[in-house]
């Protein structure tokens, strides 16, 4: 196990900045998840932890010891830092053990390690297969193996399970997880997928346009974004339009207690923050419910989420989790509550007043 640390880093290709002042901190035997759209410099940041690219400034050090900064890095293979690609990277004429045992010294084969790392992935018994007879999901539990093999420092994983089925992927990410934790490893996913990120990993760095935008646990970053666009990448968000009394805010699902990301709610406040998971969907009768029109409904199996809109235009989520129910057909009307409270973003620059 070894503690990451990434401070300050740059890194341009030409004219285009990728990296711009990346500041990142896995602790050790901890997953972080760097999380992003396409294009925010989370690629650019595994390679170059990797050692594959040379930061332009700042630098990276490894369980305190220096191993990257402009004009001198340690070279990757002195680096011991493994990485699982998208597609695994099997050798196709190697069997499962000659894979996994690829990077090992002859002691630690005979010492074990090939099948203890098989078992650690749930695949004893698979050391004799050949890679294309393995499933998707077989083989990127190989290249996890086979990583975590010779005892690196640091794992690496570029968005490992974007090849597999949604149903496949949830389950291949939990052992994945969990062969991690096993194993002590330190490790950094870098993904795009929200839920990927949300379900597995200890801390998220969220990154955006060659920055890291905020950082922490996953509650933390879903639940108290730091601004407008962390809250509407990491998850689904209801906007509201607002005006602050306080600490409560008036909105068109009536009047809402609201948490903002300083210590007050900010007065310039126009627009408050609540998850779909927060407005319950009512019969339209019920008490303090404001009534809304179902105008999509989402179903995603053991839950559902609703499109409305409300009497003023307003368009609103809503994720319920009786999906059948009659309640929400479409064009029906019902009514809206709302639990918890609001977080409060002060008005942009420039927004009229």
């Amino acid at each position: 196990m070894a503690e990451l640390d990434v401070t300050a880093v740059h890194k341009s290709f030409g004219l285009v900045r990728a990296l711009r002042g990346v500041d990142l901190t896995v602790r050790s035997g901890t997953l972080t998840a760097v999380l992003g759209p396409s294009g925010s410099g989370k690629t650019t940041l595994l390679r170059c932890i990797a050692g594959f690219e040379p930061v332009d400034a700042g630098e990276i050090r490894l369980d305190g010891h220096q191993i990257a900064v402009p004009g001198r890095t340690v070279p990757p293979e002195r680096r011991r830092i493994a990485v699982v690609p998208q597609e695994g990277g099997l050798f196709p004429h190697l069997t499962v053990r000659g894979n996994v045992a690829y990077g090992l010294d002859r002691r630690s084969r005979r010492g074990g390690r090939t099948e203890a790392v098989l078992a650690l992935v749930g695949l004893a018994g698979f050391e004799n297969r050949i890679p294309h007879h393995l499933s998707g999901g077989q083989q990127q539990r190989v290249a996890l193996a086979r990583a975590l093999a010779p005892h690196p420092p640091v794992v690496l994983l570029d968005e490992p399970f974007s090849t597999l089925d949604a149903g496949l992927r949830a389950e291949v990410r939990q052992d994945v997880r969990g062969a991690l934790r096993a194993d002590g490893a330190t490790a950094v996913l870098v993904t795009h997928d929200q839920a990927e990120a949300l379900s597995i990993a200890d801390e998220i760095a969220v990154m955006h346009d060659g920055r890291i935008v905020q950082s922490g646990p996953p509650d933390l970053v879903y639940g108290a974004p730091a601004d407008p666009w962390v809250a509407g990448f990491v998850g689904e968000a209801v906007w509201l339009p607002a005006e602050m009394t306080g600490d409560r805010a008036d909105t068109p699902l009536g009047p809402v207690p609201v948490v903002s990301t300083g210590h007050r709610p900010p007065r310039t406040a126009r627009q408050v923050l609540l998850r779909p998971e927060q407005i319950e969907v009512v019969a339209p009768i019920a008490a303090a419910a404001v009534t809304a029109t179902v105008v999509h409904r989402d179903f995603q199996g053991h839950d559902a989420l609703l499109t409305l809109r409300l009497a003023d235009g307003t368009p609103v989520l809503a994720r319920v989790f009786d999906p059948a129910s009659h309640h929400h057909v479409v064009g029906r009307e019902v009514g809206l509550r709302v639990h918890g409270a609001a977080r409060a973003f002060p008005v942009p620059p420039g927004t009229p007043q």
